[in-house]
């Protein structure tokens, strides 16, 4: 494994010195080192790398939280945000050409702690580490332990469940009186999608982009790692094989209404192409999906800047992936391994910090109503008056940032609930086990199989997820690149670890589907 990351530090050097050849991109923080050296005296500075657009704001940010994390643990942190579409490209950099680093924002967790990245938490979370490893739910530390026993991450407490949800705008939902919870499947969609088209014509009827939807999860499909390998087993039966998600009917029903729906002008012509930006404030967008908890659709109204409604059409189902959605780690070859973990131990426990990461600076960024609850500041103009629709000075991206239960819940135009985090550890109480929660295959001797794999999915799965190719003359050379590719091989691989993975868990039962769909609200 260690030798395997050598070689890759050494084939991606190369690519990091040209990199730094070029001007940074303004998805950098600028670091502010001689502030924060003077601001924090003898403390150690970490280098914290995460996800999401920059902010205008976040130096100022930085240096609020600087100065917090300098009088409560003798830290301080360079905060640097790197693009949606950046980001994995950088960590990658990152990882394998040894760049100096403490903490990241972990996205494809398993894959980087089976390339040696991360470092073992387990002797921390005792001590150091032993308070957010108290604050946050056990089924998230059993999510993110690797086969070896090793915990090399920690989990954002949240929602145990994310459930696909597809969403609506809800004066559309209240002018045609449309019952959401009747739409749970792709095809019952069409006759909304004919309609909207033909009465609506201002809106998209289905807005899909290039990383497109799991709407395999409909049929009970559930990934063995990562959708960039198309290995999926059917949660529903506890012996369900490991099958290319892509040789099976379930997955050829669903590419072919996908294409109808194109052909019929109901998907964006672009989506194949167009990258994954979220909910673009105002856009007229009839249906979407998105992964989300209860009260979801409060904060994708707030993105989307009108009211939407939203329904979950897949089951309240604890997975691999969902305990993973937001993981935190440090570096394996971090010089404050201990400061780290403090770091993010106050970062789960401390309301003071994780507010400030999350809201930014009060009176700034935003101001608490008479419930306390946050209400963003808009941005102003040279003139002080606020500026229509304009994206906010500070954001944190929510999921990747720790504790959410220590979190102000939001007020103004579409406010949370008062109760809002207590409806979430009701929602974690009745969310059911997946029967391979923990499970993680190690492909680190397969190499070469995944980059192939990958760099196959890549050119075949955004056009076909999107319907905006012919599915008869495109799913064969899929399958066939995919099988040269050497998914066969992978397959049975992973087929023989989930065998003994079984083999060594206790038998276990799910309710049905439809148990489980019918308690969806």
């Amino acid at each position: 494994m260690r030798q395997q990351r050598n070689w890759s530090r050494l084939v991606a050097s190369f690519v990091l010195v040209m990199m730094l050849t070029l001007p940074l991109s303004g998805c950098f923080a600028t670091s502010g080192n001689g502030e924060n050296a003077a601001l924090a005296g003898d403390t150690v500075n970490l280098i914290y790398y995460t996800i999401g657009d920059r902010d205008k704001d976040l130096q100022m940010v930085n240096d609020k939280i600087n100065e917090i994390l300098a009088k409560k643990i003798g830290v301080t942190v360079t905060y640097i945000k790197v693009g949606w579409q950046e980001y994995g490209d950088r960590l990658n950099t990152l990882v394998s050409a040894g760049t100096p680093f403490d903490i990241a924002f972990a996205p494809e967790y398993a894959t980087y702690a089976q390339r040696g990245a991360w470092l073992r938490l387990n002797d921390y979370l005792s001590n150091v580490g032993k308070d957010m490893y108290d604050a946050i739910d056990p089924i998230f530390w059993q999510g993110v332990r690797m086969d070896d026993g090793g915990i090399y991450g920690v989990p954002t407490n949240k929602e145990l469940a994310v459930r696909d949800q597809w969403m609506y705008p809800d004066t559309l939902v209240k002018k045609y009186h449309i019952d959401i919870s009747k739409y749970t499947t792709l095809a019952s969609l069409e006759p909304l999608l004919r309609m909207i088209k033909q009465k609506e014509p201002a809106y998209q009827p289905m807005e899909l982009d290039k990383e497109s939807q799991n709407f395999f999860a409909l049929d009970g499909y559930e990934y063995v790692l990562e959708k960039k390998l198309p290995l999926m087993v059917r949660v529903p039966d506890p012996h369900s094989p490991v099958v290319n998600i892509f040789e099976t009917e379930e997955a050829r029903k669903v590419l072919d209404l996908l294409r109808h729906y194109y052909v019929e002008g109901y998907i964006n012509e672009d989506a194949a192409m167009r990258e994954s930006q979220g909910l673009k404030r105002g856009a007229p967008v009839f249906w979407k999906a998105a992964g989300g908890g209860p009260l979801a659709e409060n904060s994708w109204s707030k993105d989307r800047g009108y009211k939407l409604a939203a329904y979950p059409v897949t089951p309240a189902l604890i997975t691999t992936e969902s305990t993973r959605g937001g993981v935190m780690a440090i570096s394996a070859d971090t010089k404050h391994p201990v400061e780290s973990v403090k770091f993010l131990n106050l970062l789960n426990t401390d309301p003071e910090v994780r507010n400030l990461f999350n809201f930014g600076i009060e009176g700034v960024h935003y101001t608490l109503d008479r419930y306390g609850q946050v209400v963003p500041n808009p941005p102003k103009d040279n003139k002080g008056n606020p500026i229509p629709d304009a994206q906010p000075n500070y954001g944190g991206v929510q999921y990747t940032q720790g504790n959410w239960f220590i979190l102000k819940t939001m007020g103004g135009e579409f406010p949370d609930p008062l109760d809002k985090w207590n409806q979430f550890r009701v929602s974690n109480k009745e969310a059911v086990e997946s029967s391979t929660l923990g499970f993680t295959p190690d492909l680190s001797r397969m190499p070469i199989q995944m980059q192939n794999i990958q760099m196959v999915w890549e050119k075949y799965f955004p056009s076909l997820m999107t319907g905006s190719v012919n599915v008869d003359s495109v799913l064969p050379k899929f399958n066939q690149e995919l099988r040269q590719a050497g998914i066969d091989e992978v397959r049975s691989e992973v087929q023989r670890q989930l065998d003994a993975w079984r083999d060594a868990h206790q038998e276990w039962e799910m309710p049905s589907f439809k148990d489980l769909s019918a308690s969806r609200r």
